[in-house]
């Protein structure tokens, strides 16, 4: 525990502290940035800090193991449908609950005045993320090739592309951007490598991952079959 603390506090700074040296720099250098806003920005990175601190600390003492535990267990069950059901359902839960997406669905709703709702847009790619570890996790337990998958993916996204209307593109791949973010992405690499730890037989470097890139997938055709569907 002590040790996930030191190495919570040192990945904070790392990320924190560069961008508040530059802006601390710029201050001085340029002048131009008033006291009051340097001092809600100082006040800001505290609490940023903070805040990313008590988030890693969790990911790595609770989301990890969990995600880890879960994919250890669901090939003990032996009913490759019940597999495929709880994975759909893990990763429709937290993507949902992923704020990357949480903001991107505002973001998108706040410049197209209403026309793509915020709640069609979180839902559309979380089905979309969970469609896809589903399929993530069939791969794995039939061991089929993923460049295959991620071929045969991308040449989806390549036709729809054309039948999408032009203002759900670029949010379509963002919205695949967006699920590879904090909460996201260390539950479905923990849920890979626990799953491949109970595959006896299998390279765990070759099979652990790539599910995060196969599930990035997922959001980009989702959104686009949505602007397809409602235009």
């Amino acid at each position: 525990m002590h040790k996930t603390f030191k190495e919570s506090i040192r990945e904070t700074a790392q990320a924190v502290l560069p961008v508040s040296l530059v802006v601390i720099m710029l201050q001085f250098l340029l002048a131009g940035i008033p006291l009051a806003s340097l001092l809600q920005f100082l006040i800001g990175t505290l609490m940023v800090m903070a805040g990313l601190f008590l988030f890693l600390t969790g990911v790595k003492i609770g989301l990890l193991p969990l995600g880890e535990m879960i994919g250890s267990h669901l090939p003990r069950l032996g009913v490759i449908a019940l597999v495929l059901i709880v994975a759909f359902v893990v990763g429709f839960s937290v993507t949902v609950a992923e704020p990357d997406v949480r903001v991107l669905a505002y973001q998108v709703d706040l410049v197209s005045n209403g026309a793509i709702s915020q709640t069609f847009l979180v839902f559309a790619v979380a089905l979309g993320v969970g469609f896809f570890i589903s399929l993530g996790m069939l791969r794995l337990a039939l061991n089929f090739p993923i460049q295959a998958l991620l071929g045969i993916s991308y040449l989806v996204i390549l036709i729809l592309s054309f039948f999408t209307p032009p203002e759900f593109i670029p949010v379509a791949f963002d919205s695949g951007g967006v699920t590879t973010g904090p909460l996201t992405t260390p539950f479905i690499l923990a849920l890979g490598i626990g799953t491949v730890s109970v595959l006896g037989g299998r390279s765990s470097l070759a099979n652990s991952f790539g599910l995060v890139g196969l599930a990035s997938a997922g959001p980009i055709i989702a959104v686009m079959l949505l602007g397809v569907f409602t235009g």
